[in-house]
């Protein structure tokens, strides 16, 4: 089997399990991480079970799961050629003043420390496959959001993506911040007004993913369309 193999932390909804279903669509072997297990092991079933499959419960706070999720992975499928850093969590509102500071330590863990991790444990896999590096970044981590935690996690990941390039030039390793403006997922209480759906993002990874190698796609900044005005 030489189909490439693609790993992508929080699969189990949203952004992550639509990218799985298109990285399934493009060829890929799968490594599929998340907390939640059922619903990853019903995507495995979908995207074509134990020979496509790999699915691995990881806390990404937790570098012994994602040490052990790598592991998992070089010994089922003996490569990775890709890694989707996407696990990701919401903060708390109340803004810098009133906010609950146990749900800002569970956020910044996931979204910073956790994303880390994931480049710390999975470097060498993609070292040794000239491969490719995508994390999930935010349109909020390109702005000022009064009062949000969640917007300076996300400047941190960008922060992440560029310093990560630095030092990983002249490795073959490409890297791809992927920047959604407000998608359309469980992560809202309430469905978003203009959204975009997690398979809009998905096809932005699936197209970083699919350029040569001699391409390097930086950044993609991929943002709902505006509401028609329909007054003028």
């Amino acid at each position: 089997m030489t189909d490439p193999v693609l790993l992508i932390t929080g699969a189990s909804s949203g952004i992550g399990a639509a990218t799985a279903r298109s990285a399934a669509n493009a060829g890929y072997r799968l490594v599929l991480a998340a907390r939640s297990v059922d619903k990853l092991e019903k995507l495995k079933k979908e995207l074509g079970g134990d020979e496509r499959v790999l699915t691995v419960q990881c806390d990404v706070q937790n570098s012994d799961d994602q040490k052990a999720m790598v592991e998992q992975a070089l010994s089922t499928f003996g490569q990775i050629d890709a890694v989707f850093a996407n696990a990701g969590r919401g903060g708390s509102p109340g803004g810098f003043s009133g906010a609950d500071p146990d749900a800002w330590r569970d956020m910044i863990l996931t979204n910073i420390y956790g994303v880390g991790l994931t480049l710390q444990h999975s470097l060498p896999a993609l070292k040794e496959s000239r491969g490719h590096l995508l994390l999930t970044g935010s349109a909020a981590g390109r702005t000022t959001i009064p009062g949000s935690m969640y917007s300076a996690t996300k400047w941190a990941v960008s922060g992440i993506g560029y310093n990560v390039r630095e030092e990983l030039r002249g490795t073959g390793v490409r890297v791809t911040l992927i920047e959604p403006g407000m998608v359309d997922t469980p992560f809202f209480d309430e469905p978003p007004v203009t959204a975009l759906q997690p398979v809009d993002v998905a096809h932005a990874v699936t197209y970083a993913l699919a350029q040569p190698p001699h391409v390097d796609v930086n950044e993609i900044l991929i943002r709902p369309t505006p509401p028609v005005d329909t007054k003028g």
